[in-house]
């Protein structure tokens, strides 16, 4: 609960940011863009991991409010996830893509004129849309070998069904990178970080939970190409 106050207590700032400040020049731009991502979950008790490469693209709408500062709203498809590592000679192997719906709304501070440095933040909203998951076999007759042993135990929690999942992801996204002004359209090249607030997963403050954390961590390269609309 205390994590999702911080995330509205985030995003009421952003807005009043810009309701308590006179617009002495406005512009809108309207973009698109795409990049890649690192992503991993920061699961307690912790899971041996890889980051695991995704994609992420989207639209991107900017509002330049005054001078140095304006605001950036986006709604992309993104991959996120995690691929767990075992000993080698385990044979088990595990990764699960996510594939969620996200809506960033960030503050964008910018200094420069043709070249700019670029720095964003602000909360971010994601929605499960679905999912996909690889097993080895060798792991898959493991699990199922536990289970049929204890059927009451907490094992492999992590991979369950996608109902068993929290559809609503939240957190905090910041970036920072350089803008290109050209007669072609503007150009923005940044490198994001993500940090989840929500647990995919219900934690273990409630009944039968195996995780008291279950959050998603994302390293991004994004490239955006922005249109001066008005």
């Amino acid at each position: 609960m205390k994590r999702f106050v911080l995330f509205i207590a985030l995003l009421v700032g952003v807005n009043t940011v810009f309701a308590q400040r006179e617009s002495t020049r406005s512009e809108f731009y309207l973009g698109g863009g795409g990049g890649v991502n690192f992503s991993s979950m920061d699961f307690v008790p912790s899971i041996e991991q890889s980051q695991k490469m995704g994609i992420v693209g989207g639209v991107s709408l900017k509002y330049i409010s005054e001078k140095h500062l304006g605001l950036i709203a986006e709604l992309n498809f993104v991959h996120k996830g995690w691929s767990e590592t075992f000993d080698p000679e385990s044979g088990f192997s595990y990764s699960r893509t996510l594939n969620y719906l996200e809506l960033p709304f960030m503050t964008h501070v910018y200094f420069g004129n043709k070249i700019r440095f670029i720095f964003n933040a602000g909360p971010k909203l994601s929605f499960l849309l679905g999912e996909d998951q690889e097993m080895s076999s060798a792991l898959a007759d493991d699990l199922a070998a536990r289970r049929e042993a204890n059927p009451d135990a907490p094992i492999g929690v992590q991979y369950g069904s996608m109902d068993e999942m929290k559809r609503l992801d939240y957190g905090v996204i910041g970036g920072l990178g350089m803008e290109l002004k050209t007669d072609m359209g503007d150009f923005d090249l940044e490198g994001r970080y993500y940090f989840g607030l929500a647990d995919l997963f219900t934690s273990s403050r409630s009944e039968n939970a195996y995780f008291s954390r279950s959050a998603h961590r994302i390293i991004e390269a994004k490239l955006t190409w922005y249109f001066k609309i008005h």
